[in-house]
């Protein structure tokens, strides 16, 4: 099951909006280059799993992919198929699911993504079995693009937001820098819910503990994101490229990876 607090962050409704604007921009921004730089050509199969409300799975189909979206918020399956029957590239599915436990035939997809699930599984063994479910179901060769947040994302962002000098957000801050367990037991949504914070170095093992062959980890958003005027600069063509110039030159930096909030794996099965 899904930790009740999770499903009651997400029933909020924000991920969509987050997206959008400022962190969250560019974020995707990368998130879509990663994805741009490694994907098959349409119309391979993709399974999205912890889609949202297909903010990346209507894209996909709008460029021809054959796009299965799953998720474990019954709000958000509901906002995907209302947006998929209202385009004209609708998903083949969107289906209420759990990555532990995927409602799939085996080797069914070119293409898995878990770009949200696994930095909810705050017990290693459901994140080997989200990895494991999703090697099942890729065909052999399949690729799988998977998302992490760093270990030290909430430091970072409490310095540069000031929350660190809240006692309580201090106190998360503390014991996620111990042992990644990030839990929030105020309603500010802000402060994010109940998630596991890797450190780089533990995706590898975990990805190929699944039967999965690792090939890359990436820096997603790398040191951009601590900037507090990002709509601005991504706004301005010239400026923008030369930040995700700077970017793509460290994404692969194993001494700067964890300062990234986010980073994504490449597998194949």
């Amino acid at each position: 099951m899904i930790a009740s607090e999770i499903l009651d962050y997400y029933g909020e409704g924000q991920e969509e909006r987050r997206l959008n604007a400022s962190l969250g921009r560019l974020e995707r921004i990368r998130t879509w280059e990663i994805m741009e730089r490694h994907l098959p050509p349409a119309p391979s199969r993709l399974l999205d799993v912890g889609g949202g409300t297909g903010v990346y799975a209507l894209p996909l189909a709008d460029r021809g992919y054959r796009v299965h979206l799953i998720d474990p918020v019954p709000l958000h399956v509901e906002r995907a198929r209302a947006l998929s029957s209202a385009s004209e590239a609708p998903l083949v599915s969107a289906d209420v699911g759990d990555a532990r436990k995927l409602d799939v035939a085996d080797a069914t997809f070119d293409v898995v993504l878990l770009l949200g699930p696994l930095y909810h599984l705050t017990d290693r063994r459901d994140r080997v079995d989200a990895l494991a479910e999703a090697r099942r179901v890729l065909v052999a060769g399949g690729l799988l693009l998977s998302a992490y947040i760093s270990r030290f994302a909430s430091a970072y962002d409490g310095i540069q937001e000031g929350a660190l000098r809240d006692a309580t957000f201090a106190a998360i801050v503390d014991r996620d820098l111990t042992d990644g367990i990030h839990q929030n037991p105020t309603n500010r949504l802000e402060w994010f819910t109940t998630a596991y914070f890797h450190r780089p170095e533990e995706i590898r093992p975990e990805i190929e503990e699944a039967g999965l062959r690792f090939e890359s980890l990436i820096a997603v958003e790398g040191p951009g994101w601590m900037n507090q005027d990002l709509d601005t600069w991504l706004d301005d063509g010239v400026a923008r490229e030369r930040l995700l110039h700077v970017l793509r030159r460290l994404e692969s930096e194993p001494s700067s990876i964890g300062a990234s909030a986010h980073m994504v794996a490449v597998a194949h099965r």
